[in-house]
């Protein structure tokens, strides 16, 4: 008999204000282990809120948030992290006066070490395309090279969960095949939240997906089903209230 895949992160009831605004009106939310579910929306639709609260950045006003049941509200970002989460916010997070490959290796030392930490940031430069780039600083590198650094060096600590936000933004074509390749390599043995606004780049990675406008969940579903509704393509062009 086929078990049902249980839920691993679910938001119940959130609600989130800033000052008298309501950034999200109890959202309800359940992600099952195996999953590549998208949250998606226009600007100001609450996405960036939500994953602020799933990853402990922000502490929601009501409600709960549970990570394979346990309540981790209270819990910091390297609290959740230290719980087998990988966590890849919109601005990257590295350390601008170190190198590509020092960057990757510190990552994976975290957890490993240090010649398993050697493999995996020899693998991670290859698999990301940084091998010629090892040597180089952060802080003399575009904002998509930097992007794939920490893209990098959140695989590289093989999380049982992966949360990204805006993971292809400011990248070339050819560097957001690459990520959307990766997305899909990692999700056969990762679970995966990715928050994001760029339709094509959901059609080319997504399962579920979830729709937020004006801080509420406006749909839900398989990937075709939700982008071919005029509702979700009304929101994205303005003319939703």
């Amino acid at each position: 008999m086929k078990v049902a895949p249980r839920t691993v992160l679910e938001a119940r009831d959130i609600s989130v204000h800033f000052g008298g605004m309501a950034a999200l009106n109890r959202i309800r939310f359940r992600l099952k282990q195996g999953q590549l579910h998208c949250l998606i929306g226009p600007n100001g639709a609450g996405k960036s809120t939500l994953f602020k609260c799933l990853t402990g950045m922000l502490k929601p006003d009501e409600g709960q948030i549970l990570l394979r049941g346990e309540d981790c509200r209270a819990l910091k970002p390297h609290q959740i992290a230290a719980r087998g989460v990988g966590i890849k916010t919109q601005l990257p997070n590295v350390m601008n006066g170190m190198s590509v490959r020092e960057n990757i290796w510190l990552s994976a030392r975290r957890t490993n070490g240090a010649a398993e930490s050697d493999r995996i940031c020899r693998q991670m430069l290859e698999r990301f395309m940084l091998t010629d780039i090892a040597a180089q600083h952060l802080d003399a590198l575009a904002h998509g090279k930097r992007q794939l650094v920490e893209f990098a060096m959140v695989v590289g600590q093989k999380p049982w969960l992966v949360l990204l936000d805006e993971p292809a933004a400011g990248m070339s074509a050819g560097e957001v095949e690459l990520i959307a390749d990766v997305i899909r390599e990692i999700n056969q043995t990762a679970t995966l939240i990715v928050v994001e606004h760029d339709m094509r780049f959901i059609r080319m990675i997504a399962d579920q997906v979830t729709v937020l406008h004006q801080g509420r969940i406006l749909c839900e579903g398989d990937v075709n089903f939700v982008l071919n509704e005029r509702v979700v393509r009304d929101v994205y062009l303005g003319r939703a209230a």
